[in-house]
């Protein structure tokens, strides 16, 4: 398993251990380091995905977006053995390749929506399968939205047809945390657990501002006020703090074997390095807030979810190695999201800050390049140069960078998962479409072969065998 350098430092030794937090963890390494306590609990309930590898794909003659800043013109892309094999100038088909004629067409990394509520906030919406939010207390740190996913949800097929092969799936923003995340690779699955993305840490869900003290402060409970949301966290990053030394000191020293606590043991594992954290925040002072709690209890915020006001703080974005997710042009619905501005995307990403696009909407999610072409146009119309090539990593590599998974995917890369999307024409236009993609060099989606475009089971009755409607 390849883990992200960025987060997982502190971690990793956690990674060696079983699933279970067992005395044999605390055995020390050759050389004296003491092992950490696995509070990640990746195998609890693993990833089962798998994409059966049928035959090599040959894309030939295309303008390729890379993600990692070159446009390239005229040029081949060799998909084998679910990874990119080659890129480059009239490349030879392997045998029994499946040919695409890329003449006139764009291709770019499969697109990344770092926030989704698909299959929590599930299609049809109707309150019975409304199941990310758990506003019981202002602190579920103990869920995992995993558990809530509905895998039917006809969402999924839709993003797929607009080039999504990778989502984020998160809690609500009702609470202080609201409980970890889950990614999921864009594939129809029985379970959640055939649609993880294999090796993707956790995230840890968390919200500033309005919603949690508005949840809880109409009830007559805390927190009631921005100045409660802080003491809340901070309230929480101690606890935490004492358990994760718990485990520690009986690892080491044994004992007694601590009792297991779930919202703890989900906290301990960011402060362990090995859970990442999201976290909802509007305000640029609140951002900056957020970053000082993570610098007082040492552990890494990976990214601000809207960050409407993200470009008042770019450049602290940039010093704490912080992303933000934004939207193009959503804003003004609430107090907190009015201070916004078009280019504040291309503010961000200006300031070498991590910048990205993401949807937290099923329309949303299912045009997301659109929603690039008007960042980067309004990026434009402020100044800057700002061409397709660099763009596209708002939807691609800086995802990625979030998710902890770069070095699997959202870049074309010799050697990265073949998760790829070919366009009719230059993806930023409004005119062109989503003709193929590819996850793990499998075709998913077709816009040209019906057979080729997925359909959730629960359509079935509602949608024939031949596609039609009943």
């Amino acid at each position: 398993m390849q883990l992200h350098s960025r987060f997982f430092g502190r971690g990793i030794a956690a990674l060696l251990c079983a699933s279970l937090l067992v005395s044999a963890c605390g055995e020390k390494k050759a050389g004296g380091e003491q092992r950490s306590p696995d509070f990640a609990r990746l195998d609890t309930f693993p990833s089962t995905y798998s994409v059966t590898q049928s035959r090599p794909v040959l894309i030939q003659g295309a303008t390729l977006l890379t993600g990692t800043g070159e446009q390239l013109e005229n040029t081949d892309l060799l998909l084998k053995g679910g990874k990119i094999a080659q890129i480059g100038q009239e490349l030879k088909a392997p045998k029994d390749a499946l040919v695409v004629n890329g003449k006139g067409k764009w291709v770019t990394p499969g697109i990344i929506d770092v926030h989704s509520h698909l299959g929590d906030y599930p299609a049809p919406s109707i309150e019975s399968s409304q199941d990310g939010n758990e506003m019981t207390s202002p602190n579920t740190a103990q869920v995992w939205v995993e558990h809530s996913v509905w895998t039917q949800d006809p969402q999924f097929p839709l993003a797929l047809a607009g080039g999504v092969t990778t989502l984020q799936i998160l809690p609500g923003s009702a609470n202080l945390f609201g409980g970890r995340s889950v990614t999921l690779k864009n594939v129809p699955g029985r379970s959640v657990q055939d649609m993880k993305f294999p090796g993707a840490p956790y995230g840890l869900k968390m919200a500033c501002g309005e919603n949690p003290k508005r949840v809880y402060g109409t009830k007559g409970t805390a927190p009631s006020t921005r100045m409660g949301n802080v003491a809340g966290y901070r309230n929480a990053w101690i606890e935490a703090s004492n358990y994760k030394k718990k485990w520690e000191d009986f690892l080491e020293k044994g004992g007694e074997e601590p009792e297991r606590d779930l919202g703890l043991e989900t906290l301990a594992g960011v402060l362990n390095g090995d859970i990442l954290v999201h976290n909802h925040c509007y305000r640029g002072e609140e951002m900056a807030v957020m970053m000082d709690i993570a610098k007082e209890f040492d552990f890494q915020i990976s990214t601000f979810h809207h960050a409407v006001e993200a470009y008042k703080v770019a450049d602290l974005l940039a010093e704490n190695n912080v992303c933000a997710a934004m939207w193009a042009d959503w804003w003004g619905f609430k107090h907190e999201a009015f201070d916004m501005t078009e280019a504040n995307i291309a503010i961000v990403d200006q300031a070498k800050a991590c910048a990205m696009i993401h949807s937290d909407s099923g329309i949303g999610v299912q045009h997301l390049n659109e929603e690039v072409a008007k960042a980067m146009t309004a990026g434009q119309r402020a100044g800057f140069d700002i061409q397709p090539k660099d763009a596209v990593a708002w939807m691609t590599s800086n995802p990625a960078k979030a998710l902890g998974i770069e070095a699997q995917t959202g870049s074309l890369e010799k050697g990265k998962m073949a998760d790829v999307v070919v366009w009719s024409g230059n993806p930023f236009s409004v005119y062109t479409l989503v003709d193929q993609v590819f996850i793990d060099g499998e075709l998913m989606y077709d816009r040209s072969d019906k057979k080729r475009q997925p359909r959730s089971d629960f359509e079935l009755g509602i949608i024939d065998a031949e596609g039609e409607r009943l």
